[in-house]
């Protein structure tokens, strides 16, 4: 779903003019990322949880020259789904909706492989 889409879900369900619906949405994501930028956790219950993660700075190395690199820290933002939303989407505890559609958004999902080149468990 993009911005449109959800912006239009919000002027129909809450009777606004598509220009009210997109200041509605807008404000909603300002404040998560201001929160966020103020170092606050945000905890929408039943949906989840919005978090940074900090990542200490660390020794990296260029692949192609092999020289290390000083790679600074920064902050990930995260977000954790609510046991409520997991419920929803794996309603009988295993795998959820099928979300292979017709539309191709150019994403195609990639296994990530163990150092053994298996499949990740």
């Amino acid at each position: 779903m993009t911005k449109a889409e959800l912006v239009e879900r919000v002027a129909e369900a809450a009777t606004l003019s598509r220009a009210e619906a997109e200041i509605a949405v807008q404000t909603v994501l300002d404040s998560i990322v201001d929160a966020l930028h103020g170092g606050h956790k945000i905890e929408l219950r039943g949906f989840g949880s919005f978090r940074l993660r900090v990542r200490r700075p660390r020794q990296g190395r260029n692949p192609k020259t092999g020289t290390k690199v000083d790679v600074p820290g920064k902050a990930i933002p995260y977000f954790k789904p609510g046991k409520e939303l997991r419920d929803l989407l794996n309603p009988d505890g295993v795998g959820g909706p099928d979300v292979d559609d017709d539309e191709d958004d150019g994403h195609e999902a990639q296994e990530t492989l163990h150092t053994e080149g298996g499949p990740r468990p």
